[in-house]
């Protein structure tokens, strides 16, 4: 039982508690009342008052259940059901009256006005979970409206009072379910969005790391290449040494994607990209020095990287030229053709990391063969 009761969230919890609240009042009200009716009445009429109750608890817990659900937004409305409560409450109440209308003798009220009110508290339960506050409100008064009329003033005022009070606080308690559920829902929605947001960054840094390392592999693969076909072995054992630094680098990052604490620093970027673009044969001139730290730097340094990948893996550049004037970083290059340019998710995974700083990511080609990047930080 504690296995059970554990197993489920607050929400189900607190959902829980509130039907049993109302299921509760119909297990000891009508008992009560029955009990103090006991003395007034005769035993077959005592045996109907117990059958007519009963099925009107079964209805109403029915109605109560639906009421619930269509108040969470898990059902429809259950208007037939409802019609035939309120129909079957009114005969009950008609019938009370009409078998009981006078006072029985030293007491200033019926056994029908005993029977009204059981009828009139459980209808007005069930109605606490179906109809509306406004439409609660009105049905609470005509019930005290109309005690007044059949019973004695001071049984009538306190049955006002007391229907009133049942509309305020099953309300109040269905009111605070539903945004009970609401909260519930809302962290279930947040927990999603931080799993998607967290695959979202691994995707754009696994994107950052491996494109431009693996282009970087690449271009030193094929320069080693070309200088051992041409006999040139110490130069062609650099490059290959330089490979297997860029692989072991990128795994170090890899593992750092990982744990999420990876960072750019961006002076390390800017000789990075200067000596990588030299290596490709592209005369890369770096204008302006890093003067501040900090997460900035490390967007800025996103971005050289982000722009370099781009340079290697998709144009025919010759020349690049990086300019950094405060916290505003320009990368242009030639070797670009203007209809094969497209934006892409690196880009893309770019634009969102300087977004989330509250900075601006331009990227276009510019005639007749110039592709400009521009990353501002507020």
């Amino acid at each position: 039982m504690l296995g059970w009761w554990r197993s489920r969230g607050s929400a189900a919890r607190f959902d829980l508690f509130v039907r049993y609240t109302f299921y509760l009042s119909y297990v000891f009200l009508p008992p009560l009342l029955i009990i103090s009716l006991t003395a007034e009445v005769s035993t077959v009429a005592l045996v109907v008052l117990v059958t007519a109750v009963l099925a009107h608890v079964a209805m109403g817990v029915r109605l109560v259940h639906f009421g619930i659900e269509y108040h969470l937004g898990r059902a429809a409305y259950p208007r037939r059901l409802l019609t035939i409560y309120v129909v079957a409450t009114c005969t009950a109440l008609a019938a009370a009256e009409l078998i009981y209308p006078d006072p029985l003798p030293d007491k200033s009220d019926s056994p029908g006005d005993g029977i009204a009110i059981i009828f009139l508290v459980l209808m007005i339960t069930s109605l606490s979970a179906v109809a509306r506050p406004r439409t609660l409100v009105l049905v609470a008064a005509a019930g005290g409206a109309w005690m007044f009329l059949v019973a004695p003033p001071g049984i009538a005022f306190f049955m006002t009072i007391m229907l009133q009070f049942v509309v305020a606080a099953f309300r109040s308690t269905l009111w605070m379910l539903r945004i009970v559920w609401e909260l519930d829902r809302s962290r279930e929605v947040r927990a999603n969005l931080a799993v998607a947001e967290e695959r979202l960054r691994f995707a754009r840094d696994l994107h950052d790391v491996v494109g431009r390392n693996l282009s970087a592999v690449a271009l030193k693969a094929d320069l080693a290449a070309q200088l051992a076909r041409r006999g040139r072995t110490e130069p062609a054992i650099d490059e290959m040494l330089e490979v297997r630094q860029i692989a072991q680098d990128s795994l170090d990052e890899l593992r750092a994607v990982v744990s999420g604490y990876r960072t750019a620093d961006l002076s390390v970027e800017l000789a990075g990209a200067r000596s990588l673009l030299a290596s490709a044969g592209i005369d890369c001139r770096v204008i302006g020095d890093v003067t501040f730290d900090g997460e900035p730097a490390g967007a800025l340094g996103w971005a050289v990287r982000e722009g370099v990948t781009n340079v290697l893996r998709h144009s025919e550049a010759h020349t690049c030229t990086i300019t950094l004037r405060g916290k505003v970083l320009t990368m242009s290059n030639d070797g670009v053709s203007l209809t094969s340019f497209r934006f892409g998710s690196g880009l893309t995974g770019l634009h969102e990391r300087i977004a989330a700083l509250g900075g601006s990511v331009t990227a276009a080609p510019e005639a007749p063969n110039r592709f400009v990047l521009t990353v501002e930080l507020p």
